[in-house]
């Protein structure tokens, strides 16, 4: 399996911090998150992964040019090239098509989340049929995904602070779906790319430079196509995107060093 990682944010959250350096080189514990993202794939059996790039491009491939993640598990890194305009995460899965096209599925994980999820028990729980398979938990947070109970088939997405709810399938009754955290780590079939390709091409937008949040595709296709959740109860994640988050990661890491 292949994987993705969005690398290409400008981590406004995270500044200034990233005024001078791209959030996905800022340090936990003397490491970039990168580092311990690819570290994690590696460990996992990824030897082949697509970053994308944006803001400081050119400082996220002069790392990975020395990058030493683990000795004696090389890993391929091809960049995915978004310095002319950031795609957001949809468009950033589309416009890397060339590079994961063909493997069947890959591995989908943000820059700046850590967690103790067993990668490969993630594979071990994806279906034949899925498009995409999306890491979920019980996890407090303001934005859900929801879930038919039974199938664990998306159905929509909650805001709990504005009361928005977005449904996949207006037929459903929001209050007797499964209310998930997402993790932002899943998996894709690479049969997506035609269903990525169909949705931009619905909304007027050329395939190479298609710009487009995964949460809406995801809404939009799973009305036609299977996108289920795994919920693993004993997740712990932590999202290392603002600056408080910074000390806690260095205590994360200590204790999931072994992933």
């Amino acid at each position: 399996m292949k994987a993705m990682i969005f690398a290409a944010g400008l981590g406004t959250r995270l500044k200034p911090i990233t005024d001078t350096l791209p959030k996905a080189l800022v340090p936990v514990c003397g490491k970039p998150l990168l580092w311990h993202v690819l570290r994690k794939l590696i460990s996992s059996g990824i030897s082949e992964t697509v970053v994308n790039v944006h803001h400081f491009a050119d400082k996220v491939e002069k790392w990975l040019d020395g990058a030493e993640c683990i000795p004696g598990s090389p890993v391929t890194v091809h960049i995915s090239d978004e310095r002319d305009m950031l795609l957001e995460t949809g468009g950033a899965v589309l416009h890397a098509r060339p590079y994961l096209e063909g493997c069947g599925n890959f591995l989908i994980h943000n820059v700046d989340i850590l967690s103790n999820c067993d990668l490969k028990w993630l594979e071990s729980q994806v279906r034949e049929d899925a498009l995409a398979t999306l890491l979920v938990s019980p996890r407090k947070t303001r934005r859900y995904l929801l879930f038919e109970p039974v199938s664990m088939r998306l159905a929509g997405w909650t805001d709990t602070q504005t009361g928005e709810v977005r449904m996949s399938d207006p037929s459903l009754e929001p209050s007797a779906c499964l209310a998930l955290a997402f993790s932002g780590i899943h998996v894709m079939s690479d049969r997506i790319f035609d269903v990525m390709a169909e949705y931009a091409a619905g909304k007027g937008l050329p395939e190479d430079s298609a710009r487009f949040p995964i949460t809406d595709f995801y809404l939009a296709a799973a009305s036609r196509h299977p996108i289920y959740g795994v919920c693993l109860e004993s997740l712990e994640l932590l999202d290392v995107g603002k600056l408080d988050a910074l000390e806690p990661a260095e205590a994360f890491v200590a204790k999931w060093q072994n992933y």
